[in-house]
């Protein structure tokens, strides 16, 4: 890979019809001026001591929303001090007949962050919600409501899916640069207006200095906003907050927050580049060598900072017996069911990948039986396997080992590819059709279909598996293709050198639409500035796809 909650009871449940699409995305660029704050002032109020605060609780990170499914969903906000926080979700703008959720009391322990869960929602409408901080010692002291709207999955075919996917944000020095406009490619995005944002990974890099400048080669300068936690590597537990922090300085995520739910997952640079379960840094950087200690602070940042249905942070109201991974499956309806892998938490140690047994693998032996229960109960026409790493493309981690699934040697299965053999093998057996593979981390875009004629491991259907990014992010050349499951690269757009700028490539996402009317699910390679590179469309009702 590139170096580089309790719920309260309603008050009353909203009515009436939910508007159209037009009406409603014209509230939402309202709503969202709130959100356009200067990065100067909300790093201010970030730096403030809590008890030195004086005024009305404020929300100047804005809302998010996550995990959205045909019924039930979370919202996040961020308070400047201890407040209590509550959400109110109506099917209007006006909040006629406004449901109330009273949420958690944000405090120090969670860095003043908190998710409060939705459910009981009406499936395949738009719902307006906002959130209000009260001061907990005296509730009619009440900061200004921030807004947000979020589509819930609809419970019938005909509706239809569409969502974008990528991810790798704040990656290789690249930050937030206010002379092109932040992170440009959020706002274009939001106006695509997706039903959800499947994040796919490296959301952080919390091992990445983010510098004042840096010159490009062509001698033009580049010119980031910093913050002190982004100064070093993160190791202590505030300055991964810090980390997740971050991008939330840019106005263009904090209006596609307000707008778009998003499915949170993680990969390495949440943590530091590379790193798997036990690992002892040889690295001189880190005060604190025990990978697994900086693992457990990036996770409680993590769960402090994204509404993630499966990870709890203690400001969250309405958590669940599964709390504490990251592995899960969204439902969308009975089009679409998104399982979320964590390739990372489970992994065994990184090496030449030549082992003829490895029950470990990239999952482990407990998500790897999850997922093949999971997919054989789903009974959605399209399911999507958020990955968080590709499977057939060749990733080092230095000179002798590997840091993903394939390991360069064309043959049968070894090392972490006996895993995902095992995978392939029980989808096609248990005939679980309509399985699409969608990954980031490499920072390029290409499509590559897999088939048991071209492959060394005989025993799976075919199927394809999709790679966006970076958001934000170095571009990199592509990497080579391990032929073990037969892959066929039939498009690839990637950089020629390493580490290339946002100012000198396009940063990439991908869409995906399932029609309602004949269950098709088209995948476009999308390029910054409107751009598809590539379009395929793949046909239902078929194991693998």
């Amino acid at each position: 890979m590139p170096y580089r909650r309790p719920e309260s009871q309603p008050e009353s449940r909203p009515q009436g019809q939910s508007p159209d699409r037009r009406a409603v995305l014209r509230g939402s660029l309202a709503a969202s001026a709130a959100l356009a704050l200067p990065a100067a002032a909300v790093a201010a109020a970030a730096a403030a001591p809590a008890q030195a605060l004086s005024g009305r609780p404020r929300a100047a990170w804005g809302v998010q929303t996550g995990d959205v499914t045909s019924s039930s969903g979370l919202v996040w906000v961020r308070s400047d001090r201890p407040a209590r926080m509550i959400v109110e979700t109506s099917a209007t703008e006006s909040f006629r007949r406004a449901r109330r959720w009273h949420g958690p009391l944000l405090g120090p322990g969670t860095d003043f962050t908190g998710t409060t869960a939705l459910r009981g929602l009406p499936a395949g409408e738009q719902v307006h919600y906002r959130v209000t901080l009260a001061d907990p010692d005296d509730p009619r002291r009440t900061g200004e409501a921030f807004r947000g709207t979020f589509r819930t999955a609809s419970a019938k075919c005909r509706d239809g899916v569409r969502f974008l996917w990528s991810g790798d944000i704040a990656g290789q020095g690249w930050g937030i640069n206010p002379d092109i406009g932040g992170y440009r490619v959020y706002e274009e995005m939001r106006r695509l207006d997706p039903d959800f944002f499947l994040c796919s990974g490296d959301t952080v890099y919390a091992d990445g200095v983010i510098q004042p400048s840096v010159t490009l080669p062509d001698g033009r300068i580049w010119r980031n906003i910093t913050t002190p936690e982004k100064s070093k590597v993160a190791e202590s537990l505030d300055e991964f907050r810090g980390n997740f922090r971050y991008n939330l300085l840019d106005e263009n995520v904090r209006r596609f927050n307000a707008q778009v739910p998003s499915i949170v997952q993680w990969d390495d640079h949440e943590v530091r580049n590379n790193w798997y379960p036990g690992q002892i840094l040889d690295d001189a950087r880190y005060t604190e060598k025990n990978v697994d200690v900086l693992a457990a602070r990036s996770m409680r940042a993590f769960g402090e900072y994204f509404p993630v249905s499966t990870v709890s942070a203690r400001g969250r109201a309405g958590g669940r017996a599964d709390d504490g991974r990251i592995y899960r499956v969204v439902r969308q309806g009975p089009l679409l069911d998104v399982f979320v892998l964590d390739m990372r938490t489970y992994r065994n140690a990184n090496s030449p990948g030549r082992q003829p047994d490895d029950a470990t693998g990239i999952l482990g032996a407990e998500q790897l039986a999850w997922l093949k229960r999971e997919l054989s109960r789903s009974r959605a026409v399209w399911k999507v396997i958020a990955s968080d790493m590709p499977l057939g493309i060749v990733v080092p981690d230095g000179a002798a080992n590997f840091e993903a699934v394939a390991q360069g040697d064309p043959g049968a299965p070894l090392g972490r590819e006996l895993q995902i053999a095992e995978l392939l093998r029980h989808i096609k057996h248990a005939r679980i059709t309509g399985t699409v593979w969608l990954t980031a981390d490499v920072h390029y875009t290409s499509a590559q279909h897999y088939d048991p004629s071209r492959a060394a491991f005989k025993d799976f259907a075919p199927f394809w598996e999709f790679v966006s990014g970076p958001l934000a992010a170095g571009g990199f050349p592509a990497g080579r293709l391990d032929a073990t499951f037969g892959p066929d690269q039939v498009f690839v757009k990637a950089p020629t050198r390493a580490n290339v700028s946002p100012m000198e490539s396009p940063q990439y996402f991908g869409e995906v639409e399932i029609d309602g009317a004949s269950g098709e699910l088209t995948v476009r390679l999308r390029a910054e500035g409107g751009v598809v590179l590539f379009s395929k469309v793949l046909q239902p009702g078929r194991v693998g796809a």
